[in-house]
């Protein structure tokens, strides 16, 4: 099953938002987010909030859902209104799942066309759907760029067929080079989203899924490392010994060789798991959440933050919808950040960024980071012209142990 949400205070059914929440609104980003929670079938590695058509029904069926997802647009549009927040045009827009192309090309443009009415885009507005190769048609992507979308994300995954299988991928390899092209046919840019680190891929299964990746010419690309997480078909399966564990050191060989041959074929990391061609191609949704900017999130099991206020909707679409259907807010919980808690979120999400962090900002959590500057330094971990211009900014090695550096200049 997917994973719990987190604890947190009640939140309230108007939606409203406290105070800390219009505090310096007009200087940050405003961004949506649309999770759309259909897959047709759960990938065994996944634990994210998505069913098969199969398991729901009524106000909760894919049919339904577009209807289901606009009304919180409508209710989102009334709250931050009524809770004072600036009028703010959307710079980012974002559909995820799941499978979002599992809708018909026109329930996706439905919930833009809604979002756009409630809030407008700034110009030059990127809007971005999450799509896997076997979701989607010519005509289904020319009909989203018509509507304003402006790129596709593809779960390519890996272009080896036994690394698919083990992921449950649904897809051919040879069918990502057609949706590429169809992609780009329709005016949209391109990213293909890859997984390292599967049980049984070995690292020339890798050079060859990153080698294929790049011989499509993708305008960004995400490798992310496999996580097992608990609940998993993949946790049990590796539990009973059916496929081999995960090791942290071939994860790290694979990490290697992904940014060797994504640097060389002239993309440039700008966050640890992301590439992109160029710093306009680096995906702005993302980087809004890795900056605290503002984003509201729509779909059951969505999470939203505000200046602080952070808030996530109930798990299940069916409980979902009858909150919606009955004027309340779907939010299950939230919880309000301290400046401390913020602090440290800020350093521990701007230190993944190209851009990296202010040395003299971590004077705000003590001493310990500024102290902790020169050995890291002298462990290889940061580069040493960017922390002398004042910037912490990891190396290859600082990425591969994000993690260390981040608790090292961390206080206690």
């Amino acid at each position: 099953m997917p994973s719990a949400l987190p604890l947190g205070d009640p939140a309230p059914s108007d939606g409203l938002l406290p105070g800390q929440a219009l505090q310096g609104a007009s200087d940050r980003a405003f961004g949506l987010y649309v999770h759309i929670p259909f897959c047709a079938v759960r990938c065994g590695y996944c634990d994210f909030n998505t069913y098969t058509a199969t398991e729901l029904g009524g106000g909760a069926s894919q049919d339904a859902y577009a209807g289901t997802a606009v009304a919180e647009v409508d209710f989102a549009g009334r709250v931050l209104k009524a809770s004072g927040l600036p009028e703010r045009r959307l710079g980012t827009v974002f559909f995820g799942g799941g499978t979002p192309t599992l809708l018909p090309a026109g329930d996706l443009v439905r919930i833009l066309a809604a979002a756009i009415d409630a809030w407008g885009l700034e110009p030059g507005a990127e809007v971005t759907t999450e799509a896997n190769p076997d979701s989607v048609t010519p005509e289904s992507l020319q009909v989203l760029a018509d509507a304003g979308f402006t790129r596709v994300s593809f779960g390519m995954q890996s272009a080896v067929p036994h690394v698919l299988r083990v992921l449950d991928r649904t897809h051919t390899p040879s069918r990502v080079p057609q949706v590429v092209q169809w992609a780009r046919e329709a005016g949209l840019a391109v990213s293909l989203d890859l997984i390292y680190g599967t049980p049984g891929e070995s690292l020339e299964d890798w050079r060859y899924s990153l080698e294929t990746a790049l011989s499509y010419a993708p305008d960004h690309i995400s490798a992310y490392a496999l996580i097992i997480e608990d609940g998993t078909k993949l946790a049990a399966q590796i539990r009973r010994g059916e496929v081999p564990g995960i090791d942290d050191d071939d994860h790290a060989a694979k990490y290697e060789l992904a940014d060797e041959l994504i640097s060389a074929a002239g993309l440039s990391w700008y966050e640890v798991s992301n590439w992109a061609r160029t710093p306009e191609q680096a995906c702005r949704h993302n980087l809004a959440y890795w900056r605290g900017d503002d984003w509201w999130g729509i779909g059951p099991g969505a999470h939203s933050h505000v200046g602080g206020v952070r808030w996530w909707n109930v798990k299940h679409p069916s409980a979902y919808a009858a909150r919606l259907g009955s004027g309340a807010s779907p939010a299950a919980g939230r919880e309000t950040l301290d400046a401390e808690t913020r602090n440290v979120e800020r350093v521990m999400l701007e230190a993944r960024l190209v851009t990296g962090l202010a040395i003299p900002s971590l004077g705000g959590l003590g001493d310990t980071g500024r102290h902790a500057v020169a050995g890291l330094i002298a462990d290889g971990l940061v580069e040493p012209a960017e922390a002398f211009k004042s910037r912490l900014v990891l190396t290859l090695k600082g990425r591969l142990l994000a993690d260390a550096v981040v608790r090292r200049i961390l206080p206690d």
